[in-house]
Order: C-alpha cells, then structure tokens, then sequence
C-alpha cells in the first residue's frame, strides 16, 4: 500500500469513503449490509489502508455507527477515523457539542483523528464563521483537549469562497477535502483550487476521483485507448494514477460500494505508477470528449454591457456542469446567489453575444440553464429531507 506522510502520521494514500456502503434493498434509505461492509473493512485493513472517512448524514446518519463498530474490532492505533460536522445542513438544534459528543457514542471512540468542517460553501461559510454558534473555536478547543487530533474542512464551493475562508481560518485549518479528477481539473477549475491550497500550505484530500464512478465507465473507445497503453490497469485506475503525479495529495477517498471495487483499488494503491505526459494528454481529451460544453473561456467580455451584472462566465460555468451531470453541487451553488444573480434574471437583451469571441448564444443557455434548474429539487429541500431521515 502506497503511504504519504501527514505531520507525524503515515496514512494510506487510499482511503475508505463511506458515503456509499453496499445496502440491503432498495431505495435511497435502505439499510446497510454490514456483512458486506465487514468483508470490505477486513480486506482493507488487511492490505494497509488505515483511513476511514464518514459523515454525519451519510445513509441516514447510519454510516458512523456502523463504520465505528467494525473497526472496533482493531487496535485504535492501527486505523484513523475521519467524520464532519453539518454545518452546510445548520439549523437551530444543530449544536456543535450536541453533535460532537453524538458522534463519538455513535462511533464509540474518544477521540477522531481527523474531524472536518463539512462542505463550506458560499451559503454555508457564514454560519460557519457566525460568532452565534462558535463552530469553529467550539472544535478548535476540542483539539486542544485531544478529542479531535487533526482539524480540517471540506468544500464543493468555488475558488473565492475558498480563499475568503482560507484568508480568516487558514491558520487553524490542517488540511482540506476537495473534488478532485481528471475532468473537474477543468471542468470545475479544480486545478486553480488545488493550486491556491498548496501556495498556502494546506494538504489536499481528494473526494470523487473517478466523479461517483462515471469516469471508471468510458466507451468501448475510450476504453480501447488506454488498454492499448497499460491493458492490466483497469478504467478506474486511470483516475487514480493521475491524481498520483500531484504532489500536495494526501489522500484519496474512494467511496467503493463491493468488494470487486475495494480489491481493484488496493491493487492500483500496491504500487505509484503516475502517468506519463503522453497518458496525461490522452485523458484530458477523453475529458474534453465528455464535456458536451459551451466554449466559453472566461474572457469576461460579455459582463462589461450586461444590465443584470450577472456573472456570466461563471454562470455558464455551472450550465456546463448541469449538461454534463446534474448533481446537488449544482443546486448548492445556485442557492447561494441571490434571485437577481441567477439565469432566470437575463432578459435575453443580446448585448452580451455582440461582445462574444466565441460566437455563444448565452440568453438561450441561460434560458435553457434556469428550465433545468426548475426541474431540480433545491438543496435545501434535500436537507430537510435528509435532517428528518437522520433524526427518527
């Protein structure tokens, strides 16, 4: 098992994410198969991977008490466990020390060896620098008192949201989880993130290195290409070697739901075979192939007459994302601007496709953008959603 070193701690650079446990039935509150996650928890720590990453949402609330469980049948020394406080879901009976202490019974521990802000983004970053609810300094203390080891974040937001945290609570925050592949390197300006957190000193986890698994499944094409240069390594594998040649990753979570996935990664994590430049190229243009996006590339010309003062390249951004693969980042990010910043608010006036060197026609895709956004159910529908199921 490749290891990175973390201050004093040797951690496996694979990592167990237990957002999608195998399950027993049908739905998306069935119960977990704790027989299949106790095979796949054995395998694991058999072949050295010693990090093991939940939430307190995950499958219900459920994914804590169980992942806690069965690692107690190991030494505490020879595994780290990883979960995240709510604070994207806040409400007023979300507080922190009820969470925290529910959260060590649940796991049945005394301590996390790393504990993280969960998804602080551009509508959940104010509630977690809100001096009302003291989230930050009540889990600094923590620290200090030894019931968290390693205090860090997590974040789907955007590159100015990251930095505005950074600049106020960088000195008090270990490491950061981001999504992070081959695709979002671009698709999601994932690159300008990880660049900002290794100016800045803080380590990298990666969350979605094969993007919850549509990059372990190509065309027969695609697929044919990289046989063609490493025809042992499986799809999945590409992924994870790219990310191997970026030296400020720490650690990488792969939320693996059977045990064919759990023992495909743990052959890839035997050995660091990053790819070459030629293999690097070959992915991004299966990226580009995916991406099915409008060609716009930030030039910002097309914000200099729009009488909205919509911010169009990154709402165009986001479309190009919805096109890709509708997911609840999407929804998040939209949430967090105010009605007037969002597509329904473009008047289709066309001042903005005058100014276009690529020829884009952008009132029809933010006409198109704000009819699928309609048909999405809102983040915050979700979370209540998600708050009842994890409470009964």
């Amino acid at each position: 098992m490749i290891k990175t070193t973390f201050q004093d701690k040797s951690l496996s650079l694979l990592g167990f994410g237990t957002m999608r446990l195998p399950v027993s039935g049908e739905g998306a509150n069935a119960p977990i198969d704790e027989e299949a996650v106790n095979q796949m928890v054995r395998y694991a720590h058999e072949h050295g991977v010693n990090y093991y990453d939940t939430a307190y949402p995950y499958h219900a609330g459920e994914s804590e008490r169980v992942i806690g469980r069965l690692l107690r049948q190991f030494p505490r020394e020879s595994y780290y466990l990883a979960t995240k406080y709510p604070g994207h879901q806040i409400s007023s009976s979300y507080n922190p020390k009820e969470i925290f202490e529910k959260q060590l019974e649940k796991c049945g521990v005394e301590y996390f060896d790393f504990y993280l802000l969960h998804n602080v983004y551009e509508s959940s970053i104010s509630t977690y620098t809100d001096p009302r609810w003291s989230i930050i300094d009540y889990f600094v203390e923590q620290k200090k008192q030894g019931r968290i080891h390693h205090l860090g974040f997590s974040s789907h937001g955007g590159l100015e949201n990251l930095r505005q945290f950074l600049d106020e609570y960088g000195d008090v925050m270990e490491f950061c989880q981001i999504q992070l592949n081959y695709l979002d390197w671009s698709l999601q300006y994932a690159n300008e993130k990880y660049e900002l957190l290794t100016e800045r000193g803080i380590p990298v986890w990666v969350m979605e290195p094969v993007r919850g698994g549509r990059l372990a499944v190509l065309s027969e094409n695609e697929e044919a290409k990289l046989k063609t240069m490493r025809p042992d390594e499986s799809v999945a594998s590409w992924g994870f070697r790219w990310l191997q040649s970026l030296s400020n990753v720490k650690m990488i979570l792969s939320g693996m739901s059977n045990m064919e996935q759990m023992a495909d990664n743990v052959k890839t994590f035997t050995t660091n075979a990053p790819l070459s430049e030629t293999e690097t190229g070959l992915l991004y243009e299966i990226a580009e192939g995916m991406k099915n996006s409008l060609p716009c590339t930030s030039c910002r010309y097309c914000c200099e007459d729009c009488p909205q003062g919509l911010d169009i390249p990154a709402l165009l951004n986001l479309y190009n994302q919805l096109r890709f693969s509708p997911n609840l980042n999407i929804g998040m990010r939209m949430e967090a601007l105010t009605p007037e910043k969002r597509p329904s608010a473009c008047i289709a006036c066309g001042a903005c496709s005058k100014m276009c060197p690529q020829n884009i026609d952008i009132p029809a895709a933010m006409q198109e953008f704000s009819e699928a956004l309609s048909k999405m159910p809102s983040w915050a529908e979700i979370c209540r959603q998600r708050d009842a199921v994890a409470r009964k």
